[in-house]
């Protein structure tokens, strides 16, 4: 297999020589035959206690080396090292150019996980070897650089470094539920190495390396996803050279979190890579408290040069306060009686309204082969398994909402839910020509098999109505809480079994120099079997009434103008579908609906990559919106409510997106972008149960904004000392449920509230030397209050002032 060659420009100077010492520093730069850097190459000194690795420009340097002959070894990703000599002083001040063999496939991998463009590499979660400039969509990739430089706790921190992507609510603070777009980004848009993962356990940000975000349409890679986005988090892998950390963060709130990550070479053809953390913390809300645990194995096998095995799993376990915030308040003073509405309770960001023994427990744990076989330099195969079982054991009082005088009777609630998921894919890339047109080829297919177990309680009969007592949220003294956990026991178990199964073939084409198309189609299957539930106490099995099979084409087709190496202009179109529960005027089980969406845009390099300016304008709509039905078969109008449903609605989500990253010296960081949104319904009945025309979807800002920036000296007395800051901007919001017709006549059932826009500003400093650093952060220094809501009960105000503190030693 002829092999990708990477060029070493390798300058071995002999910087600040000291006549006494005899001694000088080895540094280099690693570019590809493009000239691109190479990022996350490790480099040693044979037979020496040294070790470095390649930063975002691919540079590494080596000081205070004594004169004398030496060997340096490179090594990345599980690749067999390399060794090239060098001499301290050099022999010539010419630059010497070794030779260093890498497979393709995996160069690209490792360009994208932090390099200097924007644009440069491949994304993972595109299941091809489709450089990003030729992509007509727009990705945004996060290097594991960012991660640990702005000590990322959650996913949330990682992805607000996304512009149009971001955190739109959090129920009950047991999960992080994400919009792109106008869409939620649930569950089928959550991916951890390419696996679909269920996103109510928060990912343990210490193991992942880098977060790829592919917006807009995935359906024809990924099936029945939501046309906003997908998001695909990347963990550290295993490596053939000795390394690694251990530190220890520290924070507000009582935060403890220790972690380790080693990697090494067991063999010549096996090596690991073990992550390992705990976490402990209270928090800035009176009464909760968090507990985690989590570990990370790995192993990859080289089978041979043309063949790898990566076998990975992860078991978390997360303990935590169900938390609901501080809800809202009838302000109607017209119905005294209804509770909840458009009034956020005006007390302050610590009060806390739960009980004290409330709880929910989390356990994921994932298990997953990934097996890569180069057949030659034009076929490669990628196949994976994996599977992942999820519980989460809730029981706690919720849905905080009150009368207008505060008054809230708090409710119950009692859930075990289980996941377990299976799945499979085979992915064959070609490379191959016909005649003086090029073609990158990827045919594959992916199947998914999902049970879904929830357990119900008899807790609305232990406790009359599941009200657990009364308080008022203004006045703590008008009621006594009651603080006793109730006895509650299982009494059903409901299993439900979803299959999906895609096949889908993708071919960019290369009709010039200058020109490429993109063209694709994905056939999807997926089949809900009917609910089985058992009653527990008599073993007695009722079979649910639906079973829904859905049936889908989903293709794509883009066209790519690069006028330069540097530029690429696209505009593409693809459509997603999306699943509809319900019946339609025969009974029938609704058809998915189908969404259009339509994209342009422009990616630019500029100053041989040290700026990165990307333009993306898209339209999505939805012409299949679900609503209630206007009449029945017979022509006779609807009078009062249905649960029948017609695909007759429409939403329009239009938006501009603007990526900005730049490197404009050495050492000095910048990444940015800004979004605008316009997610509304355009076409609605005006009937009973439908939804108002031109008003914005909950959760959908107009406008999301961020900025980061991180300077790290290179030289001096301060060499070593890093300085950096981040502003992230949230635009105002819908929030509670849109506007719904109440009856035929226009009268509206108002339950919409706005909530203000915020800005949150965070500083770091840190400091490295040798193989220790220190590095603090505080976050949200202005003290910003506002809110994540989902819907209008669970209200959480953000994070006030707080600082982390992580101390890191690396060998």
């Amino acid at each position: 297999m002829r092999r990708f060659l990477l060029f070493l420009v390798a300058f071995v100077t002999f910087l600040g020589v000291n006549a006494q010492t005899n001694t000088g520093n080895i540094e280099g730069v690693i570019t590809t035959p493009e000239g691109n850097p190479v990022p996350n190459v490790n480099i040693t000194i044979k037979g020496k206690k040294k070790h470095a690795v390649t930063n975002e420009k691919g540079y590494f340097e080596f000081t205070e080396i004594p004169y004398g002959e030496y060997t340096l070894i490179y090594s990345f990703e599980g690749e067999t090292s390399q060794e090239v000599p060098v001499t301290v002083p050099p022999v010539s001040s010419e630059a010497a150019k070794y030779n260093l063999s890498l497979n393709a496939r995996e160069l690209k991998e490792v360009i994208v996980r932090i390099g200097g463009s924007i644009n440069q590499g491949t994304a993972r979660i595109g299941k091809s070897n489709i450089p990003i400039m030729d992509l007509p969509q727009a990705v945004t990739i996060i290097g594991q650089s960012t991660i640990e430089n702005q000590q990322a706790q959650r996913l949330s921190d990682v992805i607000k470094n996304v512009n149009g992507v971001y955190l739109g609510g959090a129920r009950a603070s047991t999960q992080e539920t994400f919009y792109a777009r106008g869409y939620n980004l649930g569950n089928t848009n959550t991916f951890k190495n390419g696996f679909r993962v269920n996103s109510g356990a928060m990912p343990e940000m210490s193991a992942i390396e880098s977060v790829e975000v592919l917006k807009g349409g995935a359906a024809l890679l990924y099936g029945n996803v939501a046309p906003g986005g997908i998001i695909n988090m990347v963990t550290k892998k295993p490596r053939f050279n000795f390394g690694g950390e251990v530190n220890m963060r520290v924070g507000s709130y009582d935060l403890y979190k220790p972690s380790v990550d080693i990697y090494g070479p067991i063999s010549q053809s096996v090596a690991y890579r073990l992550n390992g953390t705990y976490e402990k913390a209270n928090s800035y809300r009176n009464g909760v408290h968090s507990e985690r645990y989590y570990v990370n194995p790995s192993l990859l096998f080289k089978l041979s040069d043309k063949t790898k095995l990566l076998v990975q799993g992860d078991y978390l376990q997360h303990e935590f306060t169900p938390d609901f915030g501080i809800g809202s308040m009838n302000a109607d003073a017209s119905k005294p009686a209804a509770v909840g509405g458009k009034k956020v309770t005006p007390v302050s960001r610590n009060t806390f309204f739960g009980a004290p023994w409330q709880y929910a427990k989390t356990t994921q744990a994932t298990a997953s082969l990934e097996l890569n076989h180069q057949f030659n330099d034009r076929w490669a195969l990628n196949a994976l398994g994996g599977y992942q079982n999820y519980e989460r054991d809730y029981f706690s009082t919720e849905r905080i909402q009150a009368d207008i005088n505060g008054k809230f009777l708090r409710p119950l609630g009692k859930t075990n839910n289980k996941e377990d998921y299976l799945t499979g894919q085979l992915n064959l890339n070609g490379d191959v020509k016909t005649g003086a047109v090029g073609h990158k080829l990827l045919i594959g297919a992916d199947v998914e098999k999902v049970t879904s177990t929830a357990l119900a309680s008899d807790i609305a009969t232990v406790v009359p109505k599941g009200i657990y007592d009364s308080i008022n949220l203004l006045d703590p003294t008008m009621y006594v809480r009651r603080t006793d956990m109730p006895q509650a026991n299982w009494i059903t178990s409901t299993k439900t079994p979803v299959t999906r199964f895609g096949a889908y073939v993708q071919d960019l084409v290369s009709l010039s120099e200058k020109f490429k198309l993109l063209a694709g189609v994905r056939w999807s299957f997926q089949q809900s079997d009917r609910s089985k539930t058992t009653t527990l106490a008599t073993n007695a099995v009722k079979e649910g009434a639906v079973f829904q099979i859905d049936k889908a084409f989903s293709p794509r087709i883009g066209l790519v103008y690069q006028p330069t190496n540097h530029t690429t202009a696209f505009a593409s179109y693809s459509n997603s579908f999306s699943p509809n529960s319900g019946l339609d005027i025969d009974s029938n089980t609704l058809k998915p609906s189908i969404i259009d969406q339509f994209e342009i845009g422009v990616k630019n390099d500029f100053f041989d990559g040290l700026l990165s300016a990307n333009l993306t304008i898209y339209r999505i709509i939805n012409n299949n919106l679900s609503q209630p039905i206007q009449s029945f078969r017979n022509g006779d109008p609807v009078v009062g409510t249905t649960t029948l449903r017609e695909l007759t609605g429409q939403t329009t989500s239009d938006g501009i997106e603007i990526d900005l990253k730049s490197q404009p010296i050495k050492g000095w960081d910048v990444l940015a972008g800004y979004s605008y949104n316009n997610m509304r319904y355009t076409n609605t009945s005006g009937k009973i149960g439908s939804y108002v025309e031109d008003e914005r979807l909950v959760n959908s800002p107009a406008h999301t904004a961020n900025a980061t920036t991180f300077y790290t000296f290179q030289d001096g007395s301060v060499k070593g000392l890093k300085l950096g800051a981040g502003f992230y901007y949230v635009g105002e919001r819908n929030a509670g449920w849109n506007t719904t017709y109440s009856d035929n006549n226009g009268t509206l059932n108002d339950r919409l509230f706005q909530v203000k826009g915020f800005a949150t500003v965070d500083v770091s400093a840190g400091y490295t030397f040798q193989k220790w650093s220190l590095l603090a952060k505080l976050s949200n220094i202005t003290n910003t209050f506002n809110y994540y809501i989902h819907e209008n009960y669970s209200i959480n105000p953000i994070p006030p002032r707080s600082f982390v503190v992580t101390a890191a030693f690396k060998f």
